[in-house]
Order: C-alpha cells, then structure tokens, then sequence
C-alpha cells in the first residue's frame, strides 16, 4: 500500500512510490566484467523540500547469497514538474557525475530515464552515458539499467527487483489502523 505523508513536498507525490528503504537482488553483466548477481540497498527519503534524496549500494553476491564484495555506489536527487518530467542528479563512487532526464508513463508508476549530461574523473572508467528504467510491479520496485563506453554501444548492464524494508516502527502503525477485531480468536477464523 502506498502512503502519502503528510509533510511530503506536493511535487513529490508522483514519485511517492519510490519512498522508503528496498533490499533486493539482480544480476550484472557488461564486456570486461564478470558477470554476477549483486545484492542492492536504496533509500528514498525527503524533508519537506521538493526533491528525493537517493542512495544505493551493492556488492557482488556468491552462490549462496553471502556479501563477496561492494560493487557500486551511488547518491543523488530526484525532482519531477508538474508535466510529469523527471530529473536526477546523481554521483557515484567510481567518479562519475551524471544528469538524467526522463519521465513518468501516463498512468502508471514508471519511470524511463536517459543521461543527459556526464562527468568523469581522471580515475573513472570509460563511461559516455546510459538509460534507466524504473517501475513499482506488484509492491516491488523493479529497475533495469543500460550503459554505453567508447567501446561498447547501449546496452542492458544490471537489473535488480527490490523489496520494500518494513521497520517495526511500520509494522505497529499498520496494526494500529486496523479495523477492530474479534478477540474470542474463534470468530476471527470464520
């Protein structure tokens, strides 16, 4: 169920479905890397101001599912405009800067991003840009990301299906708008 909280920035509420913590799993594969699974958690949070703020950070998973090694990181801000339009701006650990714009689907919770504007470092691998695509299916926040190289056109490079954390905190307010409920336990089972 998706909540819209009270002190939420009223920009915002397009991209309400993003907020909260997601843990989940995908796979990554690119020439000149292995390819893995990864393990991924991402924050979306806000403070009243008209923008998202986004963490996410991975490593590499075994085939039992233990934490081998970080893979990425990144933060950044989300701001949608009234015209549904979507903006990012983002870093990375690997000295990478880019600025995404894209736009919400007509009707849906999704989310089609496209770089528009990328900054690398000296230490950065080569990196000239990527697509994004981001969709809330089934309670789940599902994500497909496309990068492009010098080297290496557009293509798909990682996909994770995340899983919204629910804090205890949650769970008691949950329980508390509940509608009243037998307490004989018998009639709760009829």
């Amino acid at each position: 169920m998706i909540q819209i909280p009270s002190d939420l920035h009223p920009d915002l509420v397009p991209l309400v479905f993003l907020l909260g913590n997601w843990e989940g799993a995908g796979v990554t594969d690119f020439p000149g890397a292995e390819k893995a699974n990864f393990g991924q958690e991402v924050s979306f949070t806000h403070d009243g101001r008209d923008f998202l703020e986004y963490h996410s950070h991975t490593w590499i998973l075994d085939a039992e599912g233990n934490k081998v090694k970080p893979l990425e990181s990144e933060s950044g801000f989300w701001r949608v405009d009234k015209d549904r339009k979507v903006e990012v701006v983002m870093v990375r650990d690997d000295g990478v800067v880019e600025v995404w714009y894209g736009e919400l689907a007509d009707k849906k919770p999704q989310i089609d991003l496209a770089t528009d504007a990328v900054a690398r470092t000296a230490a950065s691998g080569p990196y000239s840009g990527g697509k994004r695509l981001y969709g809330y299916v089934k309670s789940d926040l599902m994500w497909v990301g496309e990068k492009q190289t010098p080297e290496v056109p557009l293509r798909p490079y990682m996909s994770a299906q995340l899983k919204k954390v629910v804090t205890p905190e949650e769970v008691a307010e949950m329980a508390r708008n509940l509608p009243d409920m037998p307490d004989d336990g018998i009639a709760f089972f009829k």
